[in-house]
């Protein structure tokens, strides 16, 4: 079998947006035959000139244990499509690219938990100006020049949600339609950024609570995806960061909503709703990342979300971060791991902590 490495260096020439493709090929490259290196069901041109193999659906399922992430509870994998731009034949045509590949593969019997969905996602250069077709999303902050770490580059590419799949299931407990952008409601395609390691996060940190006696069988998602359109739109005073990583598809503000009311429910089982119950949150959080560094991030706890009550913000920025806000004693901080050892260094919060 051709070494991984070389398979990568033979795609390099589709660019930055491919490197998601190569991603999934490495995951799966050293578990699973030959044969089931491949992206689901590339069109057979599209696939040539790639220099992909052409895979039957039925032979993923082999390998989906492998793509489930740490949680073992992934539903779907996003991937990109291959940059027109390196094929000749649909050179500045990235519109029928995108056709001849299918937006959704399911692989049906291949997870105990449900369908498990390979999900072909618009590449970025589908933008044009503020929009992704005729839904608004606005300009990122590597568009206006505001590019401050590998973190902060422009998303590879957007899920196409429609009415027909936004309730597909993309982990145990969550569906696309979760982390929508709250605006726009009757503009449809809507285009969504979402990462495979918020869901894993999430997944893990609702076991950690089941695990700690805490019933945890719905965690509602207040704010996923949030365009920069809407995050501009929201204002200063709403206590978004201008960067906020909500942007970037690896942020929920989140609740623990088993009775379906849309408020926090009492998690330390004190009578009562309130910050500490978002604490027992934060609790979770932290026993996940200790036992999984990789999916370190940021956790703001929020002493009242209006009606909804405390909430807690969770996501996979990279790096450690800490703050809370609201509440007369409200404070921010941001702490980072200097030693693998796990000693922990805290610093001043800055805006860019946030959110």
């Amino acid at each position: 079998m051709e070494p991984i490495f070389a398979q990568k260096a033979r795609m390099n020439p589709l660019g930055h947006l491919a490197r998601r493709i190569a991603a999934v090929v490495a995951t799966v490259s050293t578990l699973a035959p030959a044969s089931a290196i491949a992206q689901a069901d590339l069109h057979p041109d599209v696939a040539a000139l790639a220099k992909l193999p052409v895979v039957d659906s039925t032979s993923l399922r082999a390998m989906v244990v492998h793509l489930a992430g740490k949680s073992g509870k992934l539903l779907a994998r996003f991937v990109v499509p291959p940059r027109s731009l390196a094929i000749p034949i649909l050179a500045n045509n990235l519109n029928y690219a995108s056709k001849l590949i299918p937006t959704v593969q399911e692989i049906t019997g291949a997870s105990k938990l449900g369908r498990f969905s390979m999900i072909t996602m618009k590449s970025f250069r589908e933008k044009v100006a503020g929009s992704v077709g005729g839904y608004r999303v606005g300009f990122w902050p590597e568009e206006n020049g505001r590019l401050r770490s590998e973190a902060y580059e422009n998303p590879e590419g957007f899920i196409e949600v429609t009415p027909q799949n936004q309730d597909i299931r993309v982990s145990e407990h969550f569906q696309l339609s979760d982390f929508l952008t709250h605006d726009q409601k009757d503009v449809w395609p809507k285009y969504l950024v979402l990462r495979e390691p918020l869901l894993d996060k999430l997944e893990l940190v609702i076991e950690d609570l089941v695990r700690h006696g805490v019933r945890a069988e719905r965690m509602r998602v207040l704010s996923g995806f949030r365009t920069p359109q809407y995050n501009l739109a929201l204002g200063d005073e709403s206590g978004r960061a201008r960067d906020s990583r909500h942007q970037f598809g690896d942020a929920a503000d989140v609740i623990i909503d088993n009775d379906d009311n849309g408020r926090m429910d009492d998690l330390n089982h004190d009578g009562r709703v309130n910050f500490s119950d978002a604490r027992v949150i934060l609790a979770a959080v932290e026993r996940v990342e200790r036992e999984y560094p990789d999916l370190v991030g940021g956790v703001g706890l929020y002493h009242s979300g209006g009606p909804r009550g405390p909430f807690a913000h969770i996501d996979v920025r990279g790096i450690r971060a800490r703050w809370v806000q609201g509440g007369t004693r409200a404070r921010r901080h941001r702490a980072r791991s200097t030693k693998r050892s796990g000693s922990v260094k805290r610093v001043a919060s800055t805006a860019s902590s946030k959110d």
